[in-house]
């Protein structure tokens, strides 16, 4: 089931990069700036642990790709591996997201394996939209539909997710702060895990920004807590694409001591309107 599931996210990012391709070598050049207005903005779950209240543009697919290297977990020495996010909005209140890990390397003691994390399927909708300093606030709900063999990070890996979420800009800075109620499995024992997340942004100069997390997720199994703290730089490449890379440094015993990444996040430029909804049926 993995299998297939990887390829449809590889194949759609592809051709979401092939589409932008074609636009950029198929259409009339317009002025820089009129070129920008036009274009709707992504809007970045990536990289902190946070997710944003506020969804991604009415009918754009956003992608989020990444790459991760992690050290000293409870479940490995060290592991590589890549991450997609896809989301899709259809309509100002509601969100479909869908979230696999395609492939990772481990090591565990002088053991190395390669395999595949999960996937999980998810919707977010929005219960308040704000503005300004009057934050949005949001529900999403997320159920694990294959569990990969490779080994989790600190916080585990969760059947069902309950999030409540809330996000703002006060002062020129911006927030995003999560609550999390997770279901947990081990060997047929069933825990509920609690997680609290709380992610602050600033614009820095010539399209760059700087973002800094706090996170807190309850080991049941363990009979402990994972925290850490991320940092993150990100480059606003265009309006619809933003890379980015950081670090995440475990404060507790029993959280992942570092851990690495960069990635991006894609906006597909293309609006997926009615009549290609008919089409596709």
């Amino acid at each position: 089931m993995i299998r297939p599931l990887s390829l449809l996210l590889s194949l759609l990012l592809a051709g979401a990069i092939c589409a932008a391709a074609q636009q950029g070598a198929g259409t009339p050049k317009m002025p820089e700036e009129a070129r920008q207005r036009e274009e709707p903005a992504a809007n970045p779950g990536r990289p902190t642990v946070s997710t944003p209240a506020t969804l991604t543009p009415v009918g754009y697919f956003q992608f989020e790709t990444g790459f991760l290297a992690a050290w000293h977990s409870p479940e490995f020495s060290s592991q590589s591996s890549l991450n997609e996010v896809v989301k899709f909005s259809f309509t100002r209140r509601i969100e479909l997201l869908a979230a696999a890990g395609p492939f990772a390397h481990s090591r565990t003691e002088n053991q190395t394996s390669n395999g595949t994390g999960d996937v999980a399927l998810g919707v977010q909708g929005v219960v308040h939209q704000g503005e300004g300093a009057r934050p949005t606030i949001a529900l999403s709900y997320f159920r694990r539909v294959y569990s990969g063999g490779t080994p989790d990070l600190d916080f585990g890996s969760a059947r069902n997710s309950v999030l409540l979420l809330a996000s703002a800009d006060v002062k020129g800075f911006h927030y995003d702060t999560n609550f999390l109620f997770n279901e947990v499995i081990d060997n047929a024992i069933h825990r509920a895990q609690f997680g609290q997340t709380i992610s602050v942004s600033h614009s820095l100069v010539r399209n760059f920004g700087i973002s800094g997390e706090i996170w807190h997720f309850t080991q049941p199994f363990l009979r402990s807590n994972a925290v850490g703290n991320l940092w993150a730089l990100n480059y606003n490449v265009r309006k619809n694409l933003v890379l980015d890379g950081g670090f995440n440094r475990g404060l507790t015993s029993t959280s992942t001591r570092w851990e690495v990444f960069l990635g991006f996040t894609y906006l597909l430029p293309h609006k997926v309107s009615a009549r290609s909804v008919a089409y596709s049926r």
